[in-house]
């Protein structure tokens, strides 16, 4: 736990005195949204309708964008190999920096996308289930991507192969988040996606954090 700990703190002072990197998504996650109006128009009608799968699909996109650097800063600067062989267990380091990587990135969406919702004109009884789902959601985009991420280390073309990994694995995540906005908009219990979410997450949680490990393993031998 005190490794774990360790490298959490190490991770995001690291994303402290770097903030740009964590700026970029947060700023490619605003614009996306606000370019949409410009795109489908102003109607309030369209904007709502669409709000929920604008704000989902922007936020998978802003996650993508971040995970590169998950793995790749620490295997160019050599402390990748330090952290394998730490006399902790590897799968509890990943998860620490899948955490650190979630709150730096994930978290900073979660608590915008109210603001985002309402310039897209989202009904009222949509938001709760918006960050709900958001909140339910990113951990898991974090969860697969630290995978797909693991897998692209050493390749060639890591940042062409890194998207065509991770975005198949999302689209459940997607459906669900987005239809649990769209029940409660119209009326309906949001419960079922919600829960659903929490599962993939539970899922993720549990077989992630192994399989990044395994593949980190192989990269460095």
């Amino acid at each position: 736990m005190s490794a774990f700990l360790a490298l959490l703190r190490r991770d995001l002072r690291l994303a402290l005195r770097s903030p740009g990197d964590s700026a970029t998504v947060l700023l490619f996650f605003v614009l996306a949204v606000v370019l949409f109006p410009f795109g489908v128009g102003p109607e309030p009608q369209v904007l709502a309708r669409i709000a929920a799968g604008v704000v989902w699909v922007t936020a998978l996109l802003a996650c993508l964008l971040a995970l590169e650097r998950l793995f790749q800063l620490d295997a160019e600067d050599g402390a990748l190999e330090h952290i394998v062989l730490a006399p902790a267990p590897l799968e509890f380091l990943v998860l620490a920096k899948i955490l650190a990587h979630w709150l730096t990135t994930g978290l900073p969406l979660v608590i915008v996308s109210p603001l985002l919702a309402l310039m897209l004109q989202l009904a009222p009884e949509g938001y709760g289930a918006l960050v709900l789902s958001l909140a339910l959601g990113t951990p898991s985009l974090s969860l697969i991507g630290a995978v797909g991420a693991a897998l692209a280390l050493g390749a060639r073309r890591g940042t062409v192969l890194l998207p065509l990994l991770v975005l198949p694995l999302y689209i459940p995540v997607l459906i669900f988040g987005a239809a649990a906005v769209d029940a409660a908009t119209h009326g309906l219990s949001s419960r079922p996606h919600l829960l659903l979410l929490a599962a993939i997450l539970a899922g993720a949680l549990a077989l992630a954090p192994w399989a990044a490990a395994a593949s980190i393993r192989q990269a460095v031998q």
